[in-house]
């Protein structure tokens, strides 16, 4: 098998990609339950909680890494149980015509591809994203 090495600023570039390909202002979803296999897979869960991310909602890539820009916070849907814990969450583009990212959600602290400050939702409760970095493959 052969073995590929990447420099940083083309590690940096294809991070960098991300918004352009997703778009500006797109939506995130966080949903109970197991995360499906692949992005194009239906979902699975109940939607928990719903919102638009920022225009510029990643910073400039650096070191492999790239993090959320700004303040990323949504709001519980109606009707979903109170206290229904979010297991995963996906990031579409802003007419939500496809999903781009997906990933597990834990409580801050918890290791998951993003944290939360309560990953317990209830209906209208505000929810703060208190960590989000993807990295680059190889890095």
């Amino acid at each position: 098998m052969a073995t590929f090495q990447y420099s940083d600023a083309l590690m940096n570039a294809a991070l960098d990609n991300h918004e352009v390909t997703i778009g500006t202002a797109p939506i995130i979803n966080f949903w109970s339950g197991a995360m499906p296999a692949h992005c194009s897979t239906a979902r699975s869960g109940t939607l928990l909680a719903t919102g638009t991310l920022p225009s510029d909602w990643l910073g400039n890539a650096a070191t492999h890494a790239k993090a959320k820009a700004g303040t990323w916070t949504l709001t519980g849907q109606l009707g979903a149980g109170a206290g229904t814990n979010a297991g995963y969450f996906e990031i579409t583009d802003s007419g939500a015509v496809a999903t781009y990212m997906q990933g597990d959600i834990t409580a801050t602290g918890g290791g998951g591809a993003m944290t939360l400050d309560n990953i317990s939702i209830a209906a209208a409760q505000v929810i703060t994203v208190a960590s989000f970095t993807i990295s680059a493959g190889n890095a």
